[in-house]
């Protein structure tokens, strides 16, 4: 789980500054933050979660839980982020950038924490892997296209050029 939680938190956190390093490259863009909402912040916890699943899979891919603990982890990054960021934010009435940045960690955390979790529990039957399975389906799909063409809701607006997706990054409003 440690293992897990390093690897994930150190992507990530290189994942919010590689759509700039790569030039403002589209494909990057499907994995790094494009700007500063908070559906990029979710998404650079998710990329590395995602990546991550090739060597848990490979792990414990034959497990019965294997997709429910691998779902949930996901859910649980798509869920946090959000449900902490706004409510603080309701709170302060502003965000703060070490406190975004410790619950970006807490969160990957709480992922890694619930997939050791529900991997190690007795075998939750056929129905609720199914479930799982059709979740991650949709997770994924949202995950790639989401911020390629973002719904205008304001999880996927930017506070800083209050735009969207990659119209919503900073650099592109300089020029």
């Amino acid at each position: 789980m440690w293992i897990s939680f390093i690897v994930i938190s150190i992507v990530g956190t290189l994942l919010h500054f590689l759509y700039e390093m790569s030039g403002h490259n589209k494909i990057a863009a499907i994995f790094a933050a494009v700007n500063e909402s908070t559906w990029e912040h979710i998404k650079i916890a998710l990329t590395p979660s995602f990546i991550w699943g090739l060597f848990d899979g490979f792990k414990f891919g034959m497990n019965e839980n294997y997709f429910i603990a691998k779902t949930a982890s996901l859910l649980v990054i798509v869920i946090l982020i959000p449900l902490i960021f706004y409510t603080y934010t309701f709170i302060t009435k502003k965000a703060i950038l070490w406190f975004d940045i410790i619950y970006f960690y807490i969160t990957i955390f709480c992922s890694q924490y619930l997939f050791n979790y529900i991997i190690n529990m007795n075998s939750l039957g056929f129905i609720y892997q199914y479930i799982a399975v059709v979740l991650l389906f949709v997770l994924f799909g949202t995950y790639m296209v989401a911020t390629l063409m973002p719904l205008k809701r304001p999880i996927f607006k930017d506070p800083i050029s209050k735009k969207y997706g990659i119209d919503g990054h900073t650099e592109m409003h300089k020029h």
